[in-house]
C-alpha cells in the first residue's frame, strides 16, 4: 500500500512531467486530449505574465530601456501565443486570428506575429477527413461521389479544410468544406479555458480586459460549427447583392451537405492579399480596395446582414470570363451599381453573419455621415447612442482607425493617412489602454463583430497603402444615405409616414447622392489635372535631358574630329 501511495507522490507527478515536456518537444501529440490543452494552455499564461513581471521590474515607466524591454516582451509573449494556437488549433486559432486583426487595441509585435494564422492554419489528415465524410454523407468510399478528390487542400482555416473535387455525376468541380473531427467536441471546453486564461490576465493586468471577446466568440462558434447555417447565410446573402454582378458567391450543392460537410461550387482566383497574383494579372489594388468598400456598405448599412469574417483567404479576386455584350448592354452596366467593372470578387465563408438591428444601423450611418462631413456634433450624439458614451471619441478612432485630430479638426476626406499618423495611434495606444477596454466592453454586440470587418478591410487596405482614399468614403456615404432614408421611413411614427413625408426623404436623398456625384467629379477633373500637369512635367524633363545629351554627344563628337 505504502508503495502505491509513494509512486502517486513522486511517480506519477514525474510520469506527468515527462509526458508534458514530450508534448512541448512535438515528441507526442496531445492535442485531442482537453487535459493537455489546459496545461498548455496555463504554461503559456503564466510564462507571459511571469516574462512581463520580471523584465520590467524596477525599470522607470516611459523611460527608453523601459520601453525596449517592453518591446522585446511583446515579441516573446505574440510567440508563445501563436505557437499555444498552433498546438491547440481549432478554436485557439479562431481566437488568434481576432486578436491579429485588433491593430487599434494591441501592440503591432503581437498583430505581425498573429496575422499569420490568417493564411495558414493546421491541417487534418487525410484519413480524419474522409472519416468525417464517409459519416455524415452516409457513404464507404469517397469514390461514391466524387471522381477525384484532392489530398491536398486548398486551403484551411480554424474549423475547417477545403479541397477540390470533382461530382461523380456530372463532372463539375467543386470545393468540399470539411470541419476539422474533433473541433466541435472541444470548443466548449477550449472555450472555458480561454476564460480562466482571460481572467487571470484581468486580475495581474487590470487595464487589459478582454472578456468580450470571450463572451463574444463564445456566442458566435456554435453558430460556425453548424454548415447548415452558412448554407442559410450563403443564399440570403446571394439574394442582397444580386445588384451587384461583379460579387460572386458559390453555389451550395445541398444534396451533399450535412452539418459538417459542404460541397460548394468552386472558384478560381487569387486570395486579396496575394501581390504575385495581383502583378501577374495586372490587377489594381485602388480598384479592389474601392469594390470591397461597395460590398460592405450595402451589407452593412443598407441591408443589415454583414459577413463578420472578411479575412484574406475568404476573398479572391479575378477579371470576369470575356463575353459579347450589346452596345446597350455596355452604356446600362456604366450607369448601374456595375459602373462597368471587369473585376469579380468571390465571397467565401459564410459561417458567421450578423443581422443588425435597425437602431444600432441608424445610429452607426448617423455616425459614418458626421465623420465623413466632419461634424463633430453628430459624432457625439451617434458615438454616445452606440455606447461610447464619454469616451466618444476613443469609439470614432477606433471605428475609422484615424487619429482623433484628423477626423475632428481636418477631415479623413481631406486628409490621406500617413505613417506619421499610423505611428502617432500605435504609440498612443498603451496609454489609453483601460479606456480602449471600456469602450469595448460597453458597445453591443453588433459593434463588435462589424469592427471585427473593419479590421480585416483596413489591414488589407494599410498593406497596400490605399488606406484614406477619397472615393472610397463617397461609396460608403451613398450606402449610409440610402439606409438613413429606409430607416427613417420605417422607424417613423405611422401617423408621419403620409406620401409628404415619403417625397421629402427621397428628394433629400436625391438632392444629397447628386451633391456627391458633383464632389466626385470634381475630385475626379482635379486628379486628372494633376496627373496631366505631372506628365507634362515629365515630358518636358525628358526632352531636357535628350538636349543635354545631344548636346554632350555633338561637343564630344566635334573634340574627336578636331
Amino acid at each position: 500500500m505504502w508503495r502505491i501511495v509513494k509512486w502517486v507522490l513522486w511517480g506519477a507527478p514525474g510520469s506527468l512531467g515527462g509526458v508534458i515536456a514530450l508534448d512541448s518537444q512535438d515528441v507526442l501529440d496531445l492535442t485531442h486530449y482537453p487535459i493537455f490543452r489546459a496545461i498548455r494552455t496555463g504554461i503559456t499564461t503564466a510564462s507571459i505574465i511571469l516574462d512581463y513581471k520580471w523584465s520590467l521590474y524596477k525599470l522607470e515607466v516611459d523611460s527608453k530601456e523601459y520601453e525596449t524591454a517592453k518591446s522585446q516582451t511583446h515579441s516573446r509573449s505574440a510567440k508563445k501565443m501563436l505557437t499555444l494556437c498552433w498546438r491547440n488549433r481549432g478554436t485557439y486559432i479562431k481566437v488568434g486570428q481576432h486578436l491579429g486583426g485588433m491593430d487599434y487595441l494591441l501592440p503591432p509585435e503581437y498583430t505581425k506575429v498573429l496575422k499569420v494564422l490568417h493564411s495558414q492554419a493546421p491541417q487534418s489528415t487525410m484519413q480524419e477527413i474522409e472519416q468525417v465524410v464517409k459519416e455524415d454523407l452516409k457513404v464507404k468510399s469517397l469514390d461514391e461521389i466524387f471522381t477525384d478528390f484532392e489530398e491536398t487542400p486548398l486551403g484551411t482555416a480554424s474549423l475547417a479544410q477545403v479541397h477540390r473535387a470533382k461530382l461523380r455525376r456530372d463532372g463539375s468541380r467543386v470545393a468540399v468544406k470539411v470541419q476539422h473531427p474533433s473541433v466541435r467536441d472541444l470548443a466548449h471546453k477550449d472555450m472555458n479555458m480561454m476564460d480562466r486564461a482571460l481572467r487571470c490576465v484581468k486580475q495581474v493586468f487590470p487595464d487589459f480586459n478582454l472578456m468580450w471577446l470571450g463572451e463574444e466568440t463564445r456566442r458566435n462558434l456554435p453558430i460556425e460549427l453548424d454548415f447548415t447555417m452558412e448554407v442559410k447565410n450563403c443564399e440570403e446573402a446571394s439574394a442582397n447583392l444580386k445588384c451587384f454582378s461583379w460579387v460572386k458567391l458559390p453555389k451550395v450543392y445541398h444534396k451533399y451537405s450535412t452539418d459538417r460537410v459542404l460541397v460548394m461550387e468552386y472558384f478560381e482566383g487569387g486570395q486579396v492579399n496575394d501581390k504575385s497574383y495581383f502583378k501577374e494579372h495586372s490587377i489594381n489594388f485602388n480598384r479592389v480596395s474601392r469594390l470591397l468598400g461597395k460590398l460592405f456598405s450595402e451589407m452593412i448599412f443598407v441591408h443589415g446582414f454583414v459577413h463578420c469574417d472578411p479575412h484574406p483567404g475568404n476573398i479572391l479576386v479575378r477579371w470576369r470570363p470575356k463575353k459579347q455584350t450589346s452596345l446597350l448592354q455596355k452604356v446600362w452596366s456604366f450607369f448601374s451599381k456595375d459602373f462597368g467593372e471587369d473585376l469579380e470578387l468571390v465571397l467565401l465563408d459564410h459561417g458567421l453573419y450578423r443581422r443588425l438591428t435597425k437602431e444600432f444601423r441608424y445610429n452607426y450611418a448617423g455616425l459614418w455621415q458626421a465623420i465623413i462631413n466632419t461634424d463633430v456634433k453628430d459624432m457625439e450624439k451617434y458615438a454616445r447612442a452606440i455606447g461610447g458614451g464619454d469616451l466618444y471619441p476613443i469609439l470614432v478612432t477606433i471605428v475609422t482607425g484615424r487619429a482623433w485630430k484628423v477626423v475632428g479638426q481636418d477631415g479623413i476626406k481631406k486628409v490621406k493617412f500617413s505613417k506619421q499618423e499610423d505611428d502617432a495611434i500605435r504609440s498612443g495606444v498603451g496609454g489609453f489602454l483601460p479606456d480602449i477596454s471600456q469602450v469595448l466592453s460597453n458597445v453591443p454586440s453588433d459593434m463588435l463583430l462589424v469592427l471585427k470587418t473593419n479590421d480585416h478591410l483596413r489591414g488589407l487596405e494599410y498593406a497596400y497603402g490605399v488606406r484614406g482614399h477619397a472615393s472610397g468614403f463617397l461609396d460608403m456615404s451613398r450606402c449610409c444615405l440610402r439606409a438613413l432614408r429606409d430607416l427613417k421611413l420605417e422607424m417613423a411614427p405611422s401617423s408621419q409616414r403620409n406620401i409628404i413625408f415619403r417625397i421629402q426623404c427621397h428628394l433629400r436623398l436625391l438632392v444629397d447622392l447628386a451633391k456627391i456625384s458633383l464632389y466626385e467629379l470634381f475630385l475626379w477633373i482635379r486628379e486628372f489635372s494633376v496627373a496631366k500637369s505631372k506628365s507634362e512635367q515629365k515630358s518636358l524633363k525628358e526632352t531636357f535631358q535628350d538636349a543635354t545629351v545631344c548636346e554632350s554627344n555633338n561637343s564630344f563628337s566635334g573634340e574627336v574630329f578636331v
